[in-house]
């Protein structure tokens, strides 16, 4: 028999101790345009409110249902605009740590070790600019040795080519940790 935890309705029966923290709704959805491009990250109230307007429908659920006395509705993760909203401008996304470490799969750039720091290829001291084709994710070692030195001085090649991120992709990336229902809707 279903029970009702937190206002969610279980199949299993109450949940353990150590399961309560899969019983809570996600905060946020991802709002995606009626031509399926990503748009922005909404908070569930708003995301439900969209679904009940009539705006949006849900594209991916993990089942649970929000429920009232006269509704249910799924616990959107991943939600479409019914109707396509033009979006005349996308500003770009500054590098940040976090982003050109995502962009880089947290691999060093330099020797292809697990990255936990960003370099700037062409250094700031030397006039390089911080914009993503001129930022790579660096290991420590690698950012050390590096120093404020170019690439040609120490004999050193990229084993990739920076790039800058799809914008809508890219900010939303910069906003939000994404959640892993995203990752399809998200890719470049």
């Amino acid at each position: 028999m279903p029970t009702n935890v937190g206002g969610f309705e279980t199949p299993q029966g109450p949940p353990a101790w150590s399961d309560l923290h899969e019983v809570a709704a996600p905060r946020r959805s991802l709002l995606l345009n009626a031509s399926r491009e990503p748009l922005c990250v909404v908070s569930l109230h708003r995301a439900i409110a969209l679904v009940l307007g009539g705006k949006a429908v849900v594209l991916e659920s993990d089942g649970r249902v929000l429920r009232s006395q006269s509704l249910a509705v799924l616990v959107p993760q991943v939600l479409c605009l019914t109707r396509y909203v033009h979006v005349p401008y996308r500003r770009v996304v500054p590098p940040t740590r976090r982003t050109v470490l995502q962009r880089d799969a947290h691999r060093c750039g330099y020797c292809a070790a697990t990255a936990d720091t960003v370099d700037h290829i062409h250094p700031r001291s030397r006039g390089g600019v911080h914009e993503w084709t001129n930022v790579v994710a660096a290991c420590s070692r690698c950012n050390h040795h590096k120093a404020d030195r170019l690439l040609s001085e120490i004999g050193w090649e990229l084993l990739i080519t920076p790039v800058v991120p799809r914008g809508s992709a890219a900010l939303l990336v910069a906003a939000t940790r994404p959640h892993p229902s995203w990752h399809a809707y998200l890719a470049a």
